[in-house]
């Protein structure tokens, strides 16, 4: 592997977390949309539709925001490290990338303006706005990913066709995909939510709605490979019988396991495998993608120059020292029913602080905690002032050591685990 591969081993495995996190984000938009569409006409059928509707919002509303993280992060890495195909990416898909990014601040808009709805037709209209970009955003991004795949933007400023460069066979197929496999995934994980609440008649509705919802994908997408055939044939035959069958051959024995796993109602397992499907075509596409980029572009040629990989290199190894463990403390909380509703009502209880502990061993602790967090410090100032003022090479290799040092220490000295047992343990 070479230097310029990182950044987009990197950059896809952002492309999997999002699709992972945020596609169960956009697919419990989608299932609020069907409550919305189809009410019912009877007082049991409006309030059944209504506790589709909360159950969705309450799940997502805590991490919503979090799961975006992934596509700046994507965004970010690309342009960076591959501006060439960038630039020709936004310039050639900047209809679909318009439609994306418009849906993702509606969500955000919604979300916000939820909040403060008292009224049911105000509640009603804003939940339908927060579905509609539910559905948008993902066959949008989608159809950019279906435009990459087919060869359709080539290199170049806008050098690809507005239009019909993610308005094709291929583009609707990754579009219709992405969407059912959202559904697929969101209904799976309110599935688990559900029953960890105890609320046995909605886990029930959700896992009726995984075990549908994958049928449906995977007849989509044993159906897209006749599409691929006949419209992206250098994507089918890499697929099929070259490096991407890997890929899809996970993929379908985890997508196949899943439904087995809905089916039994080992529905925490089941979160673990439809995630693994979803990576398992993902890597698939990138293995049958390579060493092409876009069109007569492959990854090599694409890449910025040695110092600017570096630094992007040592910015996201920074970054993740930082946001790993902030996300795993977050969705601990949130596994854990630290949000559910009557968690909050038992915390809204007065409580009475404990004591320090002033025992030789809790003084320690909190000694040796704060001499973690001062050597993160240390290697953060040393490592910046290494790679920015020095010039001599050891001085730089000692400097990426020293940022090194600093994503350790401060691992350390945050330890989300031992934050959430102290929060369970109030």
């Amino acid at each position: 592997m070479h230097l310029y591969d990182l950044p987009m081993t990197c950059s896809l495995a952002g492309v999997a977390l999002y699709a992972v996190l945020g596609g169960a984000d956009f697919g419990a938009g989608l299932w609020q949309l069907t409550s919305i569409l189809a009410p019912g006409r009877s007082d049991a059928q409006r309030r059944a539709a209504a506790r589709v509707r909360e159950h969705a919002h309450h799940s997502m509303g805590p991490v919503w925001e979090a799961n975006h993280v992934w596509l700046i992060f994507v965004l970010t890495v690309t342009w960076t490290a591959y501006p060439s195909a960038f630039g020709a990416i936004a310039s050639t898909l900047a209809i679909p990338l318009f439609i994306a990014g418009l849906g993702v601040v509606f969500r955000g808009a919604a979300y916000a303006l939820r909040a403060g709805g008292a009224k049911p037709s105000e509640l009603g209209t804003i939940d339908t706005i927060f579905s509609l970009s539910s559905l948008l955003t993902p066959f949008a991004l989608g159809a950019m990913v279906g435009a990459i795949a087919s060869g359709r933007v080539p290199a170049g400023n806008a050098a690809g066709n507005m239009v019909t460069s993610w308005l094709n066979p291929t583009s609707a197929l990754v579009g219709v995909l992405a969407v059912a496999v959202c559904a697929y995934m969101a209904a799976v994980y309110l599935a688990a939510d559900a029953a960890r609440h105890g609320e046995r008649e909605l886990a029930e509705q959700f896992r009726a709605r995984a075990l549908l919802a994958g049928l449906v994908a995977g007849a989509v997408a044993i159906a897209g490979l006749a599409v691929l055939h006949s419209d992206a044939h250098r994507l089918y035959a890499r697929l099929t019988d070259g490096p991407g069958l890997a890929g899809l051959v996970v993929s379908i024995l985890a997508g196949a396991s899943t439904l087995a796993l809905v089916g039994a109602r080992r529905l925490e397992l089941a979160r673990g495998s439809a995630a693994l499907a979803v990576v398992g075509t993902i890597a698939g596409w990138a293995l049958a993608q390579q060493p092409l980029l876009l069109v007569h572009l492959t990854l090599r040629q694409a890449a910025a120059g040695h110092e600017t990989l570096v630094a992007l290199l040592v910015a996201i190894a920074v970054g993740a020292a930082i946001l790993f463990p902030s996300l795993g403390l977050l969705f601990g909380l949130l596994l854990r029913g630290r949000f559910d509703p009557a968690d909050a009502d038992a915390d809204a209880e007065p409580r009475v602080a404990p004591p320090w502990d002033t025992t030789p061993i809790g003084l320690l602790s909190v000694s040796s905690n704060g001499l973690r967090a001062r050597l993160s410090l240390a290697g953060l100032l040393g490592g910046l002032g290494l790679l920015t003022a020095a010039e001599a090479p050891w001085a730089h290799a000692l400097g990426v050591v020293s940022l090194f040092v600093c994503m350790l220490f401060a691992f350390l000295a945050v330890d989300p685990l031992e934050l959430a047992r102290a929060q369970d343990g109030r």
